[in-house]
């Protein structure tokens, strides 16, 4: 395999998103709100949790299961609203990060360049079919990796000083997220972009690969309903399993998407 031709690809597709306010916008917005107004709103949740009628978050803390109680039975009321928003519930969410990253970048691939009419002279670079198909995933893969890994620091930071106010004490990140940004984010980006890869090779828009990929946050929208609802708690061994379940999945939809990629199919799509 030509690493320089594969680079050189990689470098070409982040140059071109950069120009890309289509898929720019959802990949500054969305962080914002999830590492950001999310956590920052955590802070006061034990104070809305005070106000009349607003007994969802007591109500919710009730109806955990007893291996999530156990957890925090040593913290005060408000002590555990604050943990368990920031450090269970929370955590379903910052997978969608990963995982839109590489859907977005992945749905820009090759329908992005079918839309932009560059299609034609990718085809004919001087590349095999891996070297291009490498290069496609990469140029996704890679920033899906950044912002998760760079995400999760900036939420450690935003997180302890949200909690600041009520905990007092540093107390963000648990071993379990450590595990959930090492070892699941990037299994789920991995998913995301082999599912949307094989998408965008067959349809003629972005915003076609980018609705069809989407359908596989659906995953992580049940692990978030789940455990509001008491279903599963998140913990270092769950973390674990889901993650090697992400990364088998995406093992499939990988492979299958490279033993069926042919670059003169694309062009009798073009």
């Amino acid at each position: 395999m030509n690493l320089r031709a594969v680079r050189a690809i990689v470098v070409k597709d982040l140059t071109v998103l950069r120009h890309a306010k289509a898929v720019l916008i959802p990949l500054i917005v969305v962080p914002l709100v999830m590492l950001l107004v999310l956590p920052a709103l955590a802070a006061f949740a034990p104070r809305l949790a005070d106000l009349p009628g607003a007994s969802d978050l007591n109500a919710l803390l009730e109806g955990m299961p007893a291996a999530m109680q156990a957890r925090l039975a040593g913290f005060s009321e408000d002590e555990r609203i604050v943990v368990l928003l920031l450090t269970y519930l929370f955590a379903p969410l910052y997978l969608i990060l990963p995982l839109m990253v590489a859907s977005v970048i992945a749905a820009d691939t090759f329908a992005g360049e079918r839309e932009r009419r560059t299609l034609e002279a990718l085809i004919y670079t001087p590349t095999s079919d891996m070297e291009l198909l490498v290069g496609k995933l990469l140029a996704g893969f890679l920033p899906a990796l950044a912002v998760a890994w760079g995400g999760f620091a900036f939420y450690s930071v935003v997180a302890n000083l949200a909690a600041w106010p009520t905990l007092g004490r540093l107390f963000f990140p648990t071993g379990m997220w450590f595990v959930l940004a090492l070892w699941v984010a990037p299994a789920v980006a991995a998913v995301g972009l082999g599912a949307t890869v094989i998408v965008s090779s067959r349809v003629s828009t972005f915003q076609e690969a980018y609705q069809i990929g989407g359908v596989v946050v659906l995953p992580i929208v049940l692990l978030v309903v789940g455990q509001a609802a008491g279903v599963v708690v998140l913990s270092t061994g769950f973390v674990v399993a889901l993650g090697a379940v992400f990364w088998a999945v995406a093992l499939v939809l990988l492979r299958y998407g490279a033993r069926t990629f042919r670059r003169g199919e694309l062009m009798a799509r073009a």
